[in-house]
């Protein structure tokens, strides 16, 4: 298990003083019957960073941050460094060190203050996950976010890697920009086990994770891409906040070469009668960035929670 929250506390940017739920993630969690299900996950936030997650934290070689850009468009960026570079400063506080390439989407964002932002701690090498959202702010050593929400997830669906030790010599290429996902590019999402969805709402952001056996995620034109979204931990914050606000950022990382696919555009959630989702994704920019992360994974061990592709 990831490591646990404090007990609920509010969250404090939203006008609903008695859940952390907006009303899309409402809707959907009573389209799925879940609500009061749901109610007991949500004593799992908090707005602090207890020592266990903070201990979590500083083992870290890279954390995932999510927001939107100047223009609006939502993102999911991989922000590494050597374990440590991630750590609790204060009693609702992380300290990053360092920010992203001036050539990511979101660096102009994250160069200002008191940008709401998503953050996603996901260790393969355990199999623990956890999620801290709030507002940045630029340091003279790189970021630091309050803390609005603090919580963790179940191993579900997270493949299982090994860290090689050393870094990748050769450092990050040129970032290549496209409108249409290239050949190479819908390959390397289709062959994908593991990607990072950012999704926004009126008072913030969040990062989320979606994992599945290779084939999970489906390309079904240059623009436009789809998944079944997996039964989770009925929270619904993602799908929430797509049903509010259909823009999305998606990431996803090449395990073996370091390479990282940022996507930006638009989704929606089509429900079918049996009661499973599917999401659709339609591309408005990618973003690829080779040899984007230093570390190095072994080949993934598949969750057995993972569904059988096809079924």
């Amino acid at each position: 298990m990831a490591p646990p929250a404090d007990h609920h506390t509010p969250y404090r940017h939203t006008p609903y003083r008695h859940t952390p739920y907006h009303h899309g993630s409402r809707a959907i969690q009573d389209k799925a019957g879940v609500r009061e299900l749901a109610d007991h996950v949500a004593r799992s936030i908090s707005q602090g960073v207890r020592p266990i997650a903070a201990a979590f934290l500083e083992i870290q070689p890279q954390l995932v941050i999510t927001g939107t850009d100047p223009t609006g468009a939502v993102w999911a960026s991989l922000l590494t460094g050597t374990p440590g570079f991630v750590r609790a400063t204060g009693p609702r506080q992380i300290s990053i060190t360092g920010t992203p390439r001036a050539t990511d989407p979101l660096a102009p964002a994250l160069a200002r203050e008191n940008t709401p932002v998503g953050t996603l701690a996901l260790d393969p090498r355990t199999r623990r996950r956890m999620r801290l959202n709030g507002r940045s702010r630029p340091t003279p050593r790189g970021l630091a976010i309050e803390a609005d929400q603090v919580f963790a997830n179940c191993p579900k669906y997270l493949q299982k890697r090994t860290l090689h030790e050393g870094r990748r010599p050769e450092g990050p290429g040129e970032p290549h920009r496209t409108t249409r996902l290239t050949a190479e590019q819908h390959a390397s999402v289709a062959a994908s086990d593991t990607f990072f969805l950012a999704t926004v709402h009126a008072h913030g952001a969040d990062a989320g994770h979606r994992g599945g056996d290779p084939g999970f995620v489906r390309v079904t034109s240059p623009t436009t891409l789809e998944w079944d979204d997996y039964p989770g931990n009925a929270m619904f914050l993602s799908l929430g906040n797509l049903h509010e606000d259909p823009r999305a950022g998606l990431l996803f990382l090449d395990w073996t070469t370091g390479t990282t696919l940022q996507l930006t555009g638009t989704a929606r959630t089509d429900y079918a009668d049996d009661g499973s989702r599917t999401v659709r994704f339609t591309l408005t920019e990618a973003v690829e960035t080779r040899s984007a992360s230093p570390w190095r994974w072994s080949d993934p061990e598949y969750s057995p929670a993972n569904p059988a592709v096809g079924d």
